[in-house]
């Protein structure tokens, strides 16, 4: 690219960026103005007067009741925070194993969770281990209230384990010892409940990449992975008008990369603060951090209190990182985006490599989660696959599953989120292992049920690799080019902070000073601030707040005042809205003009493409994935048979309701004499060759079929086609015409002349 092309193509990218800018800042103008003028129509159409007195009265007493509730957060924050900071779980729990004791050690333990009154779990079911996120908040949020992952995974009778940590890191821990540490976790489910499948491993949030990373280095022992809100792919994001900006993907460049991290922990003597990532999660939302939550606790002040402590004491659990995990992160994954490239080493040398995987992986996302947008939590299957043939080779199945407008928090806390996408994910975990290798949306439908409540139907709808990917990137994947310049600066900035300044810096910190900076963390001092034992002046609230409960026996009626309350505080939320559009759409403004402009001038020529080897052939037959499986078209044994029979009489493409993958299993354990004795990763990488086959050369397919087969397995096939198609699960099901002519086929290719189809 010569100095006219690059000129050309940087004033392209600034003219986007301008265009993109001017149409968000429209767009922030607009949304504020309609919020207003709702809020403003709903005030002036307030027609009762309310009594003067009695909202002046109200008003004192709310505030009473506001101010104690901050008082109980902060009495509770010192609490937690001279014992330990202990995890939130509502449930009871015994140690399982205590990762702190391993020859790695790591903070992390491994409990079982104690069934409560009135629910029984069984030990034959599946169990599942769940992996909180550690990104600055203490564990206990899956398990925070009954409506959460751990309560319904109990209700469902599954015996439920959670990975918790501790508040500080084992000297010297690295990621890599927590990995270890978590494989011995699944090994010691395993042995404690050997009549169980394998466990599943639902990991949120960070918690999600770190269970990608077990599921990778410790494939034979894990069931389904769930990944709630992960964010796999750090450089995918939404770049359009129509989404709102995803900052955190750009703070990483803004601030020059990773050095803020390594100076922080250094100010920490080796510990980095987990209060820095919670400031920036609040950051992202200014209008709910500092102001909505709080007024919504004032004015709901009779019965919002509780909810508010119980989630701040969640909220406000600062737990800490040693350097090496935190540089650890910020070069390998936020920055680096090294995981699926292999750029991530295990301890024994062997790269992460997520093809390893060989059980179910399902994908939590939702498209109102400003962290970890779908991009993110998507993209890495584009990476790691090259092509949907090569998926179905490898007998990978990729459940993704996307909610409408959950927040990053709501995926994995919202009782609502739970009580429908969580439990049905619970509820069709085995009908997930039986679907064939591919990719596929799970959809879930609302119906009304007879007793009057709300149902839900599940399907699959199987997609192409190739399509998913241009649908959720409709740029192609350019906006993420400029992440390879953060890349490159961020690398020369930490050189040089090594360099230059981080001998004056470890120089001066130490634990005195580091538990000082700690403890005069703004996140810290607001909590602690206001406390019995910090401000004892205060110790009139409690018996304040106790007469106000005692006389508020009848709230005021609302009027025409708390309307109008209600609208400056409607007012006040939009303008920090406003401000919060208008600085994440200066900042993506800045980032791409920024990076962009490095990246052509300086980073393009020195960094190859990245490799679309099986997306570039015209002719999909000739992807390395599809010539292999039709080299052998003509070899194997029984279980590559009963695939490809199965795949010959396939009929639609529609969606796989949950009821016939309810019908095959029940199928798979009536006939199990008949079937294929494989594992189930084995029978799913035959399956996928197999449909591969069927697809490309279903003509070959067919009359090969016969050298797949002795005489012995032939009989064997032939028996187990006369006792599906006539039973009567699979005689309810109405034959096509073509399904009913390929089985006379598949009848004269066998040998066998009685075998029918009825219709």
């Amino acid at each position: 690219m010569d100095n006219a092309e690059k000129l050309a193509e940087s004033q392209d990218i600034n003219g986007k960026v301008a265009t993109l800018l001017q149409k968000r800042l429209n767009k922030a103008s607009t949304d504020y103005a309609e919020r207003a003028n709702a809020a403003y129509k709903q005030c002036v159409e307030q027609k009762s007067p309310g009594d003067p007195v009695a909202y002046a009265v109200d008003v004192a007493q709310r505030s009473i009741l506001f101010w104690d509730a901050l008082r109980q957060r902060g009495n509770d924050f010192v609490e937690r925070s001279n014992d330990g900071a202990k995890p939130v779980l509502k449930y009871q729990y015994e140690m399982v194993a205590d990762a702190r004791k391993f020859p790695r050690p790591a903070n992390y333990a491994l409990v079982r969770i104690l069934p409560p009154a009135g629910v029984e779990v069984d030990a034959k079911k599946r169990p599942y281990i769940i992996i909180d996120p550690r990104a600055g908040h203490g564990p206990g949020i899956a398990g925070l209230k009954d409506e959460s992952e751990v309560g319904v995974a109990l209700a469902a009778g599954h015996p439920v384990y959670f990975v918790m940590f501790f508040q500080h890191p084992e000297p010297g821990q690295t990621l890599l010892d927590v990995c270890e540490a978590e494989k011995e976790f699944v090994r010691n489910v395993r042995a404690r409940q050997p009549g169980s499948p394998k466990p599943v491993i639902l990991g949120n949030c960070q918690g999600g990449w770190a269970a990608a990373m077990l599921a990778a280095a410790d494939p034979d022992d894990m069931g389904p992975v769930i990944l709630v809100g992960s964010p796999m792919s750090y450089w995918g994001g939404a770049w359009e008008e129509e989404q709102a900006p995803n900052p955190m993907r750009y703070a990483g460049g803004l601030l020059g990369g990773t050095w803020s991290a390594s100076h922080a922990a250094d100010l920490g003597n080796g510990l980095f603060d987990g209060a820095h990532l919670v400031q920036n999660f609040e950051s992202l939302n200014p209008a709910n951090s500092y102001w909505d939550k709080y007024y919504h606790v004032f004015a709901h002040a009779d019965t919002e209190p509780a909810r508010f402590v119980e989630f701040e004491r969640w909220w406000t659990s600062y737990y800490l990182m040693n350097r090496e995990e935190i540089e650890w992160i910020t070069r390998n994954l936020f920055i680096g985006n090294q995981l699926w490239s292999g750029g991530v080493k295990q301890g024994d040398g062997k790269a992460f490599d997520l093809r390893d995987i060989n059980s179910p992986i399902i994908l939590f996302a939702s498209l109102g989660d400003n962290i970890t947008p779908p991009q993110q939590a998507f993209n890495w299957v584009a990476d790691v696959y090259r092509s949907t043939e090569e998926i179905k080779a490898g007998g990978h199945v990729i459940v993704g599953l996307v909610h409408e407008d959950a927040g990053h928090l709501g995926i994995f806390v919202s009782g609502k989120v739970h009580q429908k996408e969580t439990r049905k994910l619970v509820e069709v975990m085995e009908a997930i292992e039986l679907l064939q290798p591919g990719i596929y949306g799970m959809e879930i439908t609302e119906r009304p049920a007879a007793s009057g409540e709300r149902a839900y139907d599940v399907s699959f709808r199987e997609y192409r690799l190739e399509d998913i990917a241009a649908k959720l990137n409709r740029f192609q994947r350019q906006d993420e080019r400029p992440f390879e310049a953060v890349k490159a600066i961020s690398e020369f900035n930490q050189s040089a902070y090594e360099l230059l300044l981080r001998p004056f810096v470890k120089a001066t910190a130490n634990e005195w000073t580091a538990r000082l900076l700690r403890h005069l963390h703004p996140l810290r001092a607001r909590n602690w601030a206001i406390s019995d034992a910090y401000a004892p002046w205060l110790a009139w609230l409690g018996p304040a707040a106790h007469a106000v409960k005692q006389q508020r026996v009848n709230v005021p009626t609302k009027g025409s005042l708390h309307q109008l309350e209600a609208l400056g505080a409607e007012l006040i939320s939009a303008n920090l809205d406003l401000q919060r559009a208008i600085r994440d759409a200066f900042a993506e403004a800045a980032f791409f003009t920024t990076y962009g402009n490095l990246y052509i001038g300086c980073i393009a020529e020195q960094t190859p493409p990245k490799s679309q080897e099986g997306n570039t052939f015209e002719d999909p037959r000739q992807r390395p994935a599809v010539r292999e499986a039709l080299a052998n078209i003509a070899r194997g044994g029984y279980a590559e048979a009963f695939a490809r029979v199965g795949f010959l009489l396939a009929g639609t493409d529609e969606p796989i309701p949950l009821s016939l993958l309810t019908t095959a299993q029940a199928l798979i354990k009536d006939f199990a004499d008949l079937l294929p004795q494989l594992p189930p990763e084995q029978l799913r990488r035959i399956r996928g060759v197999q449909e591969i086959i069927v697809r490309y050369e279903p003509e070959r397919a067919l009359e090969t079929l016969p050298q797949l087969l002795d005489k012995d397995q032939r009989q064997r096939l032939v028996t187990l086609l006369e006792r599906i198609v006539s039973d009567k699960r699979v005689l309810a099901r109405t034959p096509t015409a073509q399904q009913s002519a390929m089985l006379e086929r598949i009848r004269k290719a066998l040998g066998a002349e009685h075998i029918r189809l009825a219709a």
